[in-house]
């Protein structure tokens, strides 16, 4: 089928599922099969070989997990995709594929948590040289980019300050140099973001957050230029961070919502963010899609929507974090995002718990800061909770 033609939240539905059918099922089967068989030994090898279409080992690909990679790919409108167990998988399979002794990334210093503890402490252990620059210090990003590197690696909106990094002049200047460019696209989507069509090479999911959407299946995706994902493939195929059928279902499942829930979040994020804006007890709020927020031109111009998280700091400190989010009712208080229930919790213990207090000091995250992922609850509800939790401190 082809889905050049079809929108976005069409190609959430139908993507990948006409390749797997049992019995005119309407919905894709989970196949939990480890082997597949052949009763024909060469075409058996072909297969085990690339020459042919099929299945061989389930750590390598399954007819389940295919589905999933296939809506990815054309939601990002990329030539290739391929799956991990978890996000942070999807992310160090993606850099120990390309970045071996000698090599060099240049980054920025708003990453996750865990993709900065690769940086910070795996890859030098490599010889792998590591330079981060200030987010959005963009000439600053050129100038190391310029002295040459075999990698930029991006992640914007960022993860928790939501600070927003122009992708498209930064693979520009990649492809001065040969750089592979790796953007993190968890926070915005595919509904609001698409790298790949902004100059990148390859795009990374978190598919435990949107994608899945419901909190209940761990994943992570890649998707990008054939020769690059294969790369990342034989990697993985080795290294066995695989996705299982399981998990890879549910996330394809939630898939099918995740433009309407997208839509949702996008608008309820707005509309809370100019809520605490203006509130007294809230000294700062972090949502690209603020008139206010630093990087809002640049959004506009790379992301159709805003997206559903934001963070925001109290005046108060971190006592008044904590009050405020055991006063909450219509949130959990948990390490995730992008659940169709509001999930709350300060860098601390969220997405920067591998950090020291100076650490995140030095990457701007106040101890004062919470960050919040908005559901697809009523909105007026959850403007009720956090007025009657703020009136609280």
């Amino acid at each position: 089928m082809d889905f050049s033609k079809f929108k976005k939240s069409t190609t959430s539905v139908w993507g990948g599922e006409s390749d797997v059918t049992l019995s005119g099922a309407v919905t894709s089967p989970i196949v939990n099969s480890v082997a597949f068989a052949y009763k024909d030994v060469d075409h058996w090898h072909d297969v085990s070989l690339g020459k042919a279409e099929g299945y061989i080992y389930s750590r390598n690909t399954n007819p389940t997990v295919a589905v999933l990679e296939e809506k990815i790919r054309l939601l990002e409108g990329a030539e290739a995709a391929t799956s991990f167990a978890t996000g942070m998988a999807a992310i160090s399979n993606t850099l120990y594929t390309f970045l071996t002794a000698g090599k060099r990334v240049v980054s920025q210093k708003d990453n996750y948590g865990g993709t900065s503890k690769i940086f910070l402490d795996f890859l030098p252990l490599y010889n792998v040289q590591v330079q981060l620059c200030d987010t959005t210090d963009f000439d600053q990003f050129e100038k190391e980019i310029a002295k040459g590197c075999d990698l930029v690696y991006l992640e914007t909106p960022t993860n928790p300050t939501l600070k927003v990094v122009d992708i498209k002049r930064l693979a520009a200047a990649a492809k001065k140099v040969g750089a592979i460019v790796v953007v993190d696209n968890t926070f915005a989507t595919p509904i609001n973001q698409n790298p790949l069509a902004l100059g990148a090479d390859l795009v990374i999911h978190s598919a435990t957050k949107f994608l899945c959407g419901h909190s209940d299946a761990m994943g992570g995706v890649v998707a990008g230029k054939k020769e690059l994902v294969q790369k990342i493939y034989q990697y993985r195929e080795i290294n066995g961070a695989s996705l299982q059928a399981d998990p890879a279902y549910m996330i394809a499942r939630g898939m099918k919502t995740l433009e309407l829930r997208i839509e949702r979040q996008n608008a309820s994020a707005l509309k809370i963010a100019t809520y605490l804006k203006a509130h007294s007890k809230v000294s700062d709020v972090f949502y690209p899609g603020l008139i206010t927020h630093p990087g809002h031109a640049i959004a506009k111009q790379q992301m159709v929507g805003f997206g559903g998280i934001m963070s925001f700091a109290l005046d108060g400190g971190y006592e008044h974090v904590k009050k405020l989010l055991t006063t909450l009712k219509l949130v959990h208080l948990a390490a995730s995002l992008g659940s169709v229930s509001t999930l709350a919790g300060p860098p601390r213990t969220t997405s920067h718990v591998e950090l020291t207090e100076a650490q995140r000091k030095l990457l701007g995250i106040p101890e004062s800061l919470i960050r919040y992922s908005v559901g697809i609850e009523n909105v007026d509800d959850l403007l009720q909770d956090l007025d009657t939790a703020l009136a609280s401190l």
